[in-house]
């Protein structure tokens, strides 16, 4: 499995001042490749290489390889955008959004990450530097640090590109790790995952992650965001921009936390973790109003990431069944109705009367779908006659 591991660099002002001069460079050459790209209808890497390489190298000051990586970057930035378009991601082809996306080329910012190969940048873990391409001239020994599981990440199984990052004046490089992941134990049983708004997990053992600690801290966020969109002012922007990273990286760490939690019961016991497909839910759902903004910006996903990602680097087997139903079926005689959840927190089952939280109940009706969708799965198949 593919691993992505953060360093930071510890450049001195020297060295800070080559690799934003260096990154900056790139950008701007990034751009220019960019807009004869879109300009010319040639969005594929060797067209563009034999278009604008000399150019480009010639222009900006790049050397050969740094040069083919900012190409390669601004071909992979439009295979990005197709892929969106494809997926519905900016809305229909009438939308204002997806016209000015597919109507104006790809921009880049200034500061925006650049990708090294192993030809620009070279690791030495052992005394915890790289050596680095910059418009400068190569520069070696610059040091980096980390956390200590990272760095034996790093250390053992690294490979590929590693992508240069400025964030508020911090260096940091994020590289690619090749793990190898163990093979998948078969499970005596499964947790079923319930995911949510007001409670963001809960498994079939009865285990609860409740959501109201996020959704105050996120109701908080979003008066603050309404202050500071009032001011209309750069300063307000900035600190907007600031915000909405620091909620992002506080609900990742929620989702790691809990995943985290599932997994390592799940891997003590002999488990496997099945959760719900939740993919269209915006299409199957509606909404009032208010609850709009909650459910596109809650964390669902992320958190079934976290879970997925970790089950496998752990050895557990992990299931995404169908979601359909699972609030409303009663786990003990099979009844499916609507009337069977008369509020949001309870279930209670019209015909054989079985009761209890309903988000249990949810997680339950996951645990068994993932039991019958396993023993398909691991089904002999016949030998033909």
């Amino acid at each position: 499995m593919k691993l992505v591991v953060r360093v930071k660099l510890l450049p001195s002002p020297e060295q800070a001042a080559a690799l934003e001069t260096t990154m900056r460079a790139c950008n701007r050459a990034a751009d220019y490749v960019s807009t004869v790209a879109f300009e010319r209808g040639v969005k594929d890497r060797n067209g563009l290489q034999r278009l604008l390489y000399g150019d480009v190298k010639a222009t900006f000051g790049l050397s050969a390889q740094p040069t083919v990586r900012v190409i390669k970057k601004v071909v992979d930035a439009y295979g990005t955008l197709a892929a969106q378009a494809r997926a519905g991601l900016l809305g229909n082809t009438t939308s204002r959004r997806y016209r000015k996306a597919m109507g104006t080329p790809v921009a880049f910012r200034p500061e925006a990450a650049q990708p090294f190969d192993d030809r620009c940048l070279s690791w030495q873990t052992d005394t915890r530097t790289v050596s680095i391409w910059t418009v400068d001239g190569r520069m070696r020994g610059v040091r980096y640090t980390g956390a200590a599981d990272q760095l034996k990440l790093l250390a053992e199984y690294r490979k590929g590109e590693s992508d240069l990052v400025q964030r508020a004046g911090k260096w940091f490089l994020f590289a690619t790790c090749e793990v190898p992941e163990p093979e998948a134990s078969e499970p005596v049983d499964f947790i079923g995952v319930d995911r949510g708004i007001v409670n963001l997990a809960t498994t079939s053992d009865g285990m609860n992650y409740q959501g109201r600690g996020l959704a105050r801290y996120r109701n908080w966020c979003a008066r603050k965001r309404a202050e500071l969109q009032k001011r209309q002012t750069r300063s307000a922007t900035r600190r907007l921009a600031h915000r909405a990273k620091k909620e992002h990286r506080h609900a990742t760490h929620v989702n790691h936390k809990i995943s985290k939690e599932i997994v390592s019961v799940a891997q003590r016991t002999g488990r496997g973790i099945a959760v719900e497909k939740l993919g269209g839910i915006s299409e199957r759902v509606r909404l009032r109003r208010d609850q709009r903004g909650t459910l596109s910006s809650w964390p669902f996903h992320q958190l079934g990431q976290h879970l997925a990602y970790k089950a496998g680097k752990a050895g557990v087997a992990f299931l995404e069944v169908d979601a359909a139903y699972t609030s409303q079926r009663c786990p003990g005689c099979g009844h499916t109705a609507k009337a069977n959840r008369p509020t949001r927190d309870r279930f209670c089952c019209r015909r054989c009367g079985l009761a209890g939280p309903a988000d249990v109940v949810a997680g339950v009706n996951v645990r068994d779908r993932a039991r019958s969708a396993w023993a398909f799965v691991t089904m002999p198949v016949p030998a033909p006659a």
